[in-house]
C-alpha cells in the first residue's frame, strides 16, 4: 500500500499541475512535451510525481503521451551555507518592516525545510494550540512552534481586521497563505517572488534546512513528522553524513530500562 504522504502528494502534484494550465491558457489535451519538460527542468523533484496523473490521463484520451523521466538522484548542487540560513531565519522572525504572510513562510522554509508549494497550501486547521504550546501538522504528526513563529502564524488566522480578508477552502478552511483570486491560496510564483526579494532562494534554503535536520534527527523521525518518503529521508541523511543508529540504540535501551523498572505484579 503506498504511504499516506505520498498518496497526499500525488494529489497536490496533480492540483499545482492544472493550476500551472490554467494560470498559462494551455489546455490539457493540448500540451506539448517541450513545454511539459521546461516545466519539469524549472520544478523540483517532487513535480516528477506527475507522472502518475499523466498516465491516467493518457489512457483516457485526454493527453498525449507525454514523457516524465526518472527523478534526478544527484546531491543538491544548490545549497545556503549555514550562516546565511541563519542570518534569513533571524531576520523573517524578527524584522516588522518585512511583510507578515513573507516572513512566516520563510521561517517556515528555512526552519523545516518545508516546499513551498506545501506552506501556500496550509490551512488554519493544520495549526493547533494546546497547553500553552502551538504546533502546525505538515503530514500526520504535530510539530512544536518556536513562540516566535507560531505567533506568526496566529496573526493573520485571528486578527479581526483580516479575518473578512481571508479566503477559505470548499470546505470552509482559511488559507494561512491566502491568494487575490477568492478561494485560493497564494501562487507560486507569488510565494517565490516575495521571499526572493528578501534575498530567500527556496530551493537553497530549503536545502539547508533539510540538512540541518537531518544533523539533528533520525530518517525516521524526519519523514514521519514532515511528510518525507522513508527513502528520501534516508538520502538526506546520507548527504548530511547522519546515522540514526545511536537513536535506535538509545530507544532499545530506554525501552528495557523501562521494563526492568516497571515493578513485578
Amino acid at each position: 500500500m503506498p504511504y499516506p504522504s505520498a498518496l497526499r502528494t500525488g494529489v497536490l502534484v496533480a492540483l499545482e499541475f492544472l493550476t500551472w494550465l490554467d494560470e498559462h491558457d494551455l489546455d490539457l489535451g493540448g500540451l506539448r512535451q517541450d513545454r511539459h519538460g521546461r516545466r519539469l527542468d524549472a520544478g523540483n523533484t517532487r513535480t516528477y510525481a506527475i507522472r502518475y496523473f499523466l498516465s491516467w490521463t493518457a489512457g483516457r484520451g485526454l493527453t498525449g503521451q507525454l514523457t516524465v523521466p526518472s527523478v534526478p538522484r544527484q546531491q543538491p548542487s544548490r545549497l545556503m551555507d549555514e550562516g546565511s540560513r541563519r542570518q534569513l531565519l533571524k531576520q523573517c522572525l524578527t524584522d516588522s518592516t518585512m511583510a507578515l504572510d513573507t516572513r512566516a513562510a520563510g521561517a517556515l522554509i528555512l526552519l523545516f525545510g518545508l516546499h513551498a508549494s506545501h506552506v501556500r497550501h496550509l490551512t488554519a486547521t493544520q495549526l493547533t494550540h494546546r497547553d500553552g504550546n502551538s504546533y502546525l501538522t505538515v503530514d500526520r504528526h504535530p510539530f512544536l512552534l518556536p513562540p516566535r513563529l507560531a505567533r506568526l502564524l496566529h496573526q493573520p488566522a485571528e486578527a479581526p481586521h483580516t479575518r473578512a480578508a481571508l479566503t477559505r477552502t470548499t470546505r470552509s478552511e482559511q488559507w494561512l497563505f491566502p491568494g487575490l483570486l477568492p478561494g485560493r491560496p497564494t501562487s507560486q510564483t507569488g510565494l517565490n517572488s516575495k521571499l526572493l526579494a528578501h534575498g530567500i532562494d527556496t530551493r537553497p534554503a530549503r536545502n539547508a534546512a533539510l540538512v540541518a535536520l537531518s544533523g539533528d534527527l533520525p530518517a525516521p523521525v524526519l519523514a514521519s513528522i514532515l511528510g518525507l518518503h522513508p527513502n528520501t529521508a534516508v538520502r538526506w541523511a546520507g548527504f548530511a553524513k547522519t546515522s540514526w543508529a545511536d537513536y535506535l540504540a538509545a530507544r532499545t535501551a530506554g525501552l528495557h530500562w523501562e521494563r526492568n523498572a516497571t515493578p513485578q505484579k
